[in-house]
């Protein structure tokens, strides 16, 4: 995270995206490339699009994982399912405040879950 700036996200938003393959400006171009975030960005212009580029080699790449996944039965339709409501949750969170004092159990929340649908 930009020391100087002030993050696009919240607490809980921030700490997931700390644990994904992202960071969190490639998070903030893929919502400004999807019109999801209206920011401007104190890059270079070739800087911004290496990033777009990287962005986007990422979502790929995960797709493929995913694909790939699925595909062996490692990933499982029930997994799949944690994930879409996991999600749904997150989306919740990411447009609402939570106290901080309960973002570290929301945070355990997630990972446990995380970890349980995982089960390697």
């Amino acid at each position: 995270m930009r020391k100087s700036d002030q993050s696009n996200f919240n607490n809980i938003i921030a700490k997931i995206i700390k644990k994904s393959l992202f960071t969190e400006r490639q998070i903030e171009i893929i919502l400004k490339q999807k019109d999801l975030l209206e920011t401007n960005f104190s890059i270079s212009k070739g800087a911004y699009y290496r990033q777009v580029s990287q962005s986007r080699e990422k979502v790929i790449a995960l797709f493929y994982s995913i694909v790939l996944l699925r595909g062996l039965g490692i990933l499982l339709p029930d997994d799949i399912d944690v994930i879409s409501k996991l999600s749904e949750q997150v989306s919740v969170i990411h447009n609402s405040d939570v106290f901080p004092e309960r973002e570290d159990d929301v945070m355990q929340v997630i990972d446990r879950v995380i970890r349980q649908a995982c089960n390697l």
